[in-house]
């Protein structure tokens, strides 16, 4: 099917693409921010996702806090000595701290699977409304058709990049280069967040994977700026439960299709 591009918009150029700095994948953040914000739909889908995300982490944090002592005997019993109590307190605490962190993005990608791709896409859609771009075609999927549709985006485009960069920055900090290599898996995982919601328009328009791919190499700087609000503790979660807004501003100022 050929992409549908906005009419009366100014395609853009590849060149031009490769100018989207760091500091423009911020100030779209931002600017969908702002717009969800002033956007009664946006704004509760948007809240929606935030609250899901939330209580699942709680949980999921709730359990290992009620259960780090025992979880971390089963890798190392309390030992009798008095001077490595202590030792095995510290050890039991960072460990449940490291355990917390990851069960915050185990977290994200189970909200994502469940709900998240539908908040996401509608999301999308809406800002697009809004703007009066014509960029995507009406689904003509069943909810459960749009569902395998939405999900298997989802897989190749986020969920697997964020478990490979988890994995990497787990086994980093087995080696001297721990630090530097938590540093750039951070930062690759929120490249691949920030795709995940670009890539939302282009997917909708059956765009071939390996073209969107190569949009994302070409814009690499933009959606490291993008990406980059991801990374601030806490505020995060906000920041991606607005971001297919900003996203979707994006692809329409470029006139998307032409990726």
């Amino acid at each position: 099917m050929t992409p549908l591009l906005a009419r009366g918009k100014k395609k853009t150029t590849p060149a031009r693409e490769e100018k989207m700095n760091l500091l423009h994948g911020i100030r779209y953040n931002l600017k969908g921010m702002r717009l969800a914000l002033a956007t009664p739909r946006l704004l509760a889908l948007g809240l929606l996702r935030f609250v899901i995300v939330v209580a699942i982490t709680v949980v999921s944090a709730g359990l290992i806090l009620a259960w780090n002592q025992e979880l971390f005997s089963t890798i190392w019993s309390r030992p009798e000595s008095a001077w490595l109590v202590w030792l095995w307190y510290l050890a039991s605490w960072l460990t449940t701290l490291l355990l917390i962190a990851i069960s915050t993005v185990v977290s994200y990608i189970v909200a994502q699977v469940l709900f998240g791709v539908f908040i996401m896409d509608r999301m999308s859609r809406i800002t697009e409304q809004l703007q009066g771009a014509a960029l995507s075609p009406a689904s003509q999927l069943s909810m459960v058709g749009q569902f395998v549709f939405l999900l298997k985006q989802e897989i190749p485009r986020a969920l697997i990049p964020i478990l490979i960069s988890l994995v990497l920055m787990l086994v980093g900090w087995l080696t001297p280069l721990g630090p530097v290599v938590a540093l750039l898996s951070s930062l690759a995982a929120a490249v691949f967040l920030a795709w995940d919601n670009t890539d939302l328009v282009p997917a909708r328009q059956f765009i071939p994977f390996g073209e969107r791919f190569r949009f994302l190499g070409r814009t690499l700087l933009f959606h490291v700026g993008f990406g980059l609000l991801f990374l601030i503790p806490l505020a995060n979660m906000v920041f991606l439960s607005f971001a297919p807004v900003g996203a979707t501003l994006y692809q329409i100022d470029r006139g998307a299709g032409n990726s």
